[in-house]
Parts: structure tokens; sequence; C-alpha cells
């Protein structure tokens, strides 16, 4: 039950799932209830609480549904982590009971709601001329409260939407704006790597992006290829600076002029984690590049401060590899689309080869075959 498989962001691997005495440790248990929002209750009726049970909670007003996703010790450890508070009105909340058929049956009629509602309220938004976007609405379990996730990128005043909205769905209305990587969370999608978004599949804290990060690696600074669905920096961006930072903290400046006999060379590009940087005879475009390793820019770096000059650029040693080109040929030829064609055009043009007739004599009667003995000599 500790590493059972999840379909939600928020999961928490239970490693102190086997050890009992520490499951009775709290009666606190975490109940989840979408795949964006947690909550923390008390137990206090001692039900025999396990990972996806579907309990009814305390809510203001009525009650919720969740399913149990943690019990035990490590419940406090993740309070303490999200800087759980008690509710001033009297402590925790708590948990009422295990769902009932007519709780979970209220609960999908409610739930079934969520997108027509959705649309609904985009609609009356329009119609009060307010500049946001509502872009995800969630029931509470017992259909009595309904939450409208918006984005807006200034301050609105939604008082007067509180109201239509409180008047056309009949159910206490709740307000809570998002970001835009919250929102694209909570839509889900595909990302230009193929694979589902992050935000959407298991990132729930977000960190600040900055440009910084893409020239750290050096990434092209292009809006429309380093922003994501979401129209903000993409996340994974931040996944490797950390690596790249260290790697180029044992990288000599790219400011320095590198002085030999034949010419000045000048930084073109840097290969970070093989330690390889190539040096152009031209400031601002390639010219004669040459690539060398780090150890050989420092060491001409401390000739240079001597007043000394190599006679050229690369060792004798880095010559021969610096002039051999990274790969050769095309890396993805054994993988192009097209890579049949040839041998197919060639099997076309393989014509069968034409019977041999046989002979005829004056009369025109073909001379029979001759007989072959047991052997396959010709009788």
């Amino acid at each position: 039950m500790g590493c059972t498989r999840h379909r939600n962001k928020l999961h928490t691997y239970d490693w102190l799932y086997d050890y009992s005495e520490l499951q009775k440790a709290t009666k606190m248990v975490e109940v989840q209830f979408k795949n964006t929002r947690k909550g923390y209750y008390l137990n206090s009726n001692d039900l025999e609480l396990e990972q996806g049970d579907m309990v009814a909670v305390e809510s203001t007003p009525g009650h919720d549904i969740g399913i149990v996703t943690l019990t035990g010790k490590l419940v406090e450890l993740q309070m303490k982590k999200c800087n759980f508070r008690d509710d001033a009105n009297g402590g925790p909340k708590r948990v009422y009971r295990l769902a009932r058929p007519a709780d979970i049956e209220k609960y999908e009629q409610a739930k079934a709601r969520e997108q027509s509602t959705m649309i609904r309220s985009r609609e009356i938004a329009e119609e009060l001329g307010l500049q946001m976007k509502i872009g995800d609405v969630e029931y509470q379990g017992d259909g009595n409260k309904a939450i409208f996730y918006y984005i807006a990128d200034e301050r609105v005043d939604f008082r007067q939407l509180i109201k239509v909205l409180a008047s056309e769905f009949r159910v206490k209305i709740e307000m809570k704006q998002i970001g835009a990587r919250q929102e694209a969370g909570r839509i889900g999608g595909i990302g230009p790597c193929g694979r589902e978004l992050c935000c959407s599949n298991w990132m729930s804290s977000f960190v600040s992006v900055s440009t910084s990060a893409a020239r750290y690696q050096d990434i092209s600074i292009n809006p429309q290829k380093l922003a994501g669905q979401c129209g903000k920096l993409k996340c994974c961006m931040n996944y490797e600076v950390d690596a790249y930072v260290e790697a180029q903290r044992g990288l000599p400046s790219r400011e320095i002029i590198l002085e030999t006999k034949d010419s000045d060379y000048y930084h073109f590009k840097t290969d970070v984690f093989s330690g390889l940087i190539t040096y152009s005879t031209d400031k601002h475009n390639g010219a004669n590049l040459e690539i060398i390793s780090k150890e050989r820019v420092f060491e001409i770096i401390a000739m240079n401060k001597k007043g000394k000059k190599p006679l050229k650029l690369a060792a004798e040693n880095e010559a021969k590899q610096g002039k051999e080109p990274a790969y050769i040929g095309d890396i993805l030829e054994d993988h192009s689309i097209t890579r049949f064609d040839s041998n197919m055009q060639n099997k076309g043009k393989k014509r069968r080869k034409p019977r041999k007739r046989r002979s005829s004599d004056s009369s025109g009667n073909r001379k029979p075959r001759k007989n072959r003995d047991s052997s396959g000599n010709k009788a």
C-alpha cells in the first residue's frame, strides 16, 4: 500500500506504512479532493482508515467527499512541510464517516455539473465586462458550495459576479485566483517534448524561472521556444541549470582574449560538460575556428600573463583532435523515414530474366528437350 499505483501529482510515498505502531501515532489523516487540493482532518471517531478510502469530512457549510491518501506518523511531517494551521473556530476539522452510497451518488452528480457551470460562469463574467478567465470549477461533495478558480492580470472586483453566480447556481460561491502555471496544471496537455505537462503530472510547487537559466545553458533567447503552453517560461529550464552552473565554475572567462604569434583568438562557444572551447579569429563571426581543451586555455592565459605567446593555439596532441568533427555524417541517417526508398527502387528495377526459347528445326517443329538420367548426366 505504501507504493501503490497513483494517478495524481500530489501522491506521497508512505515509507512508514509497514510500521503498525507508527500508523497509530496520530489521529490526523490526509485527504485529497481534486488533483491540486489536499486537507488534513482529525479522525475523532477512531475509524479504521486506509489509503484509498472515500470519506465524508467536515466543511463549511455541510460536508465534503475526499479520498484518504496518507495515515500515521508521516501525516505530521506533511503538515509541518505544508505549514498547516488549525482552524481558529475550534481546532482541526473532523472526519465524519466512511462515504455511503448516497454520499457517493450525490458527489458524482455534483462533479458532473462542473463543466457546464464553468462554461456558464465564463459567459456571465464576459457579460459583466470583467477582465478575468475562469479556468476551473470544483463542487463540494454535497453540492452546497462551488470553488471558482480564475486567472487575471490585474485586480478584479467580482462582488457583482458572486451575486449573479449565487443566484444562478443556488450554491455558496468561493473565488480563488491562480497563476498561469497553476491553470495549465489543472487543464493539462502535452508538451513539446511529447510527454504530459510536468505541472499537471507531478509538479506541486512552482519556482520562478528567469532567462538567466537559458543563458547558463547556452540556449537561444527565443521567446517562442522558451515559453510553455501557459505563456510563461518553461519550468524544465530549471532542471539542469544547477549542473551547468557547477560545471562553468571550472571554465575560464569568456571575455579573455588568447594571444598567439599568428593571431588573437576570441571565444566563440563552449561545450560545458566536455570542457572543450571553440575560439575564432573574428570577434563577432566564426572564422578559423579552433577547438581546444580548458586545460590548454588556462595554459595559454598563464603564458600571456608572463608576456609569452605560443606558436599555435592548439597543442600538438590537440591539433588533430580539433580538426576532426565531433560527429561524422548524419547521426539520424539510420532513423530517416526515406532510408528504404533506395532499396525499394533498386528492387523495382530488377526484372525477371527472359526464359530461353527452344530452337526449332527447318519444318518449324520444336526440338525435344534432352533427357537426363538419374545421375544428372545428359542421355
